[in-house]
């Protein structure tokens, strides 16, 4: 790859840089994947371009990979702020009130900074910072917080929002990351063309709602169903939202436009497939079956070849439909060498 080849030198230069501003070896460890040599570790990641630089903190692969200059300036730039303490110590609970409330803040209480439970907190903010900001507090400072001991807080977004307490082992990993991380990463994440990518890679097909900016109350709707009926198939599909006018391309690809909104459709990155009506949207099951649908086959299937046999009506005949279902608008274009961007409309390119 002649890419591979030219960002090489420039690679094995940004880590010697490194090298000298953090000697430890524990610190930072820059490595390469010959994934013609190491297929299985590609796949595993779902490495499909060359070359690609990914992040792993704690043995855990980062959402977001290194999409910056190809320079040793820039790379070694890209590694300090990465090793900046995620976490704004406060010296006084009044910077509280100050916190920026159109964010999701999280809150750490501690008796100490050199314990166990601090330690675990910062762990958890090297990983999440960019989807949450977070705080802490200690000692005489953070004592009026402490009345059961060390305490996590989850602030979210909104002035009046209650906040939320974390109830489990502060020493737990696992636990805490898993608590952290469905605070600050919401069900239902909005897709625009700066994060498109990013999701994209993410490998999860995606059931998105396109609806206009100001149309609040469709957004509500459905992310209350997306918690109540599809929970469990978080981790098998990205549940998204997007801007109709921003998105009009996509829409045109299902024969929709802006003035169709709000409007449900999946895209499996081969097809995309449209919920038949958004007025359903509130029918028990009926959102989770078009997912299920998607995951059987049972959507690629009857847009080939019409309505399955157990579907149609008594006495109807089977339809033989021999169009296919809209491809994806979401497919990469070529790899130019320094990033790759999502099909859009010519005009926008």
């Amino acid at each position: 790859c002649r890419f591979s080849q030219m960002l090489h030198p420039i690679f094995e230069e940004a880590s010697n840089v490194i090298k000298e501003e953090y000697p430890d070896k524990n610190q930072v460890v820059f490595a390469r994947v010959d994934c013609d040599q190491h297929s299985d570790i590609a796949q595993r990641y779902r490495i499909s371009k060359y070359p690609t630089l990914k992040l792993f903190r704690n043995g855990m692969m980062m959402k977001r990979e290194y999409r910056g200059q190809r320079s040793v300036t820039a790379i070694a730039d890209y590694i300090r702020q990465q090793k900046s303490n995620p976490i704004r110590e406060i010296q006084d609970l009044e910077e509280i009130n100050s916190l920026d409330r159109s964010r999701r803040n999280i809150v750490g209480y501690f008796e100490q900074k050199d314990s166990d439970n601090y330690r675990t907190f910062e762990r958890v903010a090297n990983i999440l910072h960019d989807d949450c900001v977070f705080v802490s507090a200690f000692g005489a400072v953070s004592k009026a917080e402490r009345f059961s001991g060390d305490n996590v807080i989850y602030k979210p977004p909104g002035e009046n929002a209650p906040d939320m307490v974390y109830l489990g082992s502060l020493t737990n990993f696992d636990l805490i990351y898993a608590w952290t991380q469905d605070k600050c990463v919401p069900l239902v994440r909005e897709i625009t063309f700066e994060n498109g990518e990013e999701l994209t890679e993410e490998g999860l097909p995606f059931l998105i709602l396109f609806h206009m900016k100001d149309d609040l109350e469709s957004l509500e709707k459905f992310q209350q169903e997306v918690a109540r009926q599809l929970i469990s198939e978080k981790g098998t599909i990205n549940f998204l939202h997007a801007d109709c006018d921003k998105f009009r391309h996509p829409l045109l690809h299902i024969q929709k436009t802006p003035a169709d909104c709000p409007v449900i459709a999946i895209d499996s990155f081969r097809h995309m497939y449209v919920f038949p009506d958004f007025s359903d949207l509130s029918v028990p099951g009926r959102l989770k079956q078009f997912v299920l649908d998607l995951h059987s086959g049972k959507l690629h299937r009857e847009f080939h070849h019409g309505p399955d046999p157990t579907d149609v009506a008594p006495g109807q005949p089977i339809q033989d439909v021999a169009s296919s279902p809209p491809e994806s608008s979401f497919q990469k274009l070529a790899p130019s060498e320094h990033r790759y961007t999502l099909l859009r409309e010519k005009d926008e390119l």
